[in-house]
C-alpha cells in the first residue's frame, strides 16, 4: 500500500466551511475514483486539519489523481472554492510508505481445498497445533492475493503438491473469520511434511468413515460438501481497468 499525508494550514474561523467544502466537494470526488481516505485529524488549536489517503501503489495513486482532475466535480469544486474565498493558508502533501502492518482485519479470510488424487483419495494435513485431527490443507490469504493464488502457494508449502481448482463448494463463516473451500487435484508433486505440518497423507475418506480422521465439528461439514463433487464459478480479476486474472468455470460432476 502506498499513502499520501495532506496538511492544510488553515484559518480558524473558516474550519467550519473548509469541513463541508471537503465533504461535500473533495472528498466524493476522491472516493468516486478510486482513493481511501483512512482518517482525518485537526489539531487542538484548530489551525491544521491532516487528512490520510490510501492508494494500492503509486503507480494506482497516479491514474487516480489524473481522473480526479478530470472530473466534473473537481471543476465545480474549484468555481466553489473562488466563490468562499481564503480557506486556507497553505497546504502541503507528502508520500509516505509503510514499515509494516500493525492492524489486524474485521475478518480474516482463509482457504482449503478438496484435493483429490488418481485413486479419489482426498489430500489431507495434521498440523503442530491441530494435532488431534486430520483437515484439508490451506490457510490465511494474504494482502493483495486471490483466492486461488493463496490457495496454491498454501497447499505446495503444507504438502509439496501441486494442484487445479475446479470451483468453490462452500463457504463458512463465524465472527471473525470467512472460510472458503474449493474443490480441486492434485496434477504433481509427492506428498511431504513441512514445518506446519507433521503428517501429509492421501486418504481415502467418504460420509461412513470422515469422522474417524475430522475430529473438530468445524471442518466436518466442509469436507462433506465437497465431497459431493459439486462446486460454483470462481473469478479473479483486476479493476481500473478491469483485467480478468482466472475464472473457474465450476461443474456438477464428482472429480
Amino acid at each position: 500500500m502506498f499513502y499520501i499525508r495532506e496538511t492544510f494550514q488553515i484559518l480558524p474561523e473558516k474550519v467550519s466551511e473548509f469541513n463541508e467544502f471537503f465533504h461535500n466537494y473533495v472528498l466524493p470526488n476522491q472516493l468516486k475514483n478510486g482513493a481511501k481516505l483512512v482518517g482525518r485529524w485537526i489539531t487542538e488549536p484548530k489551525d491544521e486539519i491532516v487528512a490520510i489517503w490510501e492508494f494500492p501503489s503509486y503507480e494506482e495513486y497516479e491514474k487516480i489523481e489524473e481522473r480526479v482532475l478530470r472530473d466534473e466535480m473537481y471543476k465545480h469544486a474549484q468555481t466553489q472554492l473562488q466563490k468562499r474565498g481564503k480557506l486556507l493558508i497553505d497546504h502541503s502533501k507528502d508520500f509516505l510508505n509503510p514499515t509494516g502492518a500493525y492492524s489486524s482485519p474485521k475478518q480474516t479470510v482463509t482457504v482449503s481445498g478438496y484435493i483429490t488424487n488418481e485413486h479419489n483419495e482426498a489430500l489431507l494435513v495434521k498440523t503442530f497445533w491441530r494435532a488431534d485431527t486430520w483437515e484439508l490443507p490451506g490457510g490465511r490469504v494474504e494482502e493483495g492475493e486471490t483466492l486461488d493464488v493463496a490457495l496454491c502457494r498454501e497447499i505446495m508449502e503444507e504438502t509439496g503438491i501441486t494442484v487445479q481448482l475446479q470451483g468453490v463448494t462452500g463457504v463458512y463463516s463465524n465472527e471473525s473469520t470467512v472460510a472458503i473451500v474449493f474443490l480441486g487435484k492434485s496434477i504433481g508433486g509427492e506428498p511431504k511434511m513441512s514445518k506446519e505440518t507433521k503428517d501429509v497423507r492421501f486418504i481415502h475418506i467418504n460420509p461412513a468413515n470422515v469422522k474417524q480422521y475430522i475430529k473438530r465439528g468445524k471442518f466436518i461439514p466442509r469436507v462433506l460438501d465437497a465431497m459431493n463433487g459439486k462446486c460454483l464459478p470462481y473469478e479473479a480479476f483486476k479493476v481500473r481497468p478491469y483485467e480478468l486474472l482466472k475464472r473457474i468455470d465450476g461443474n456438477v460432476d464428482k472429480v
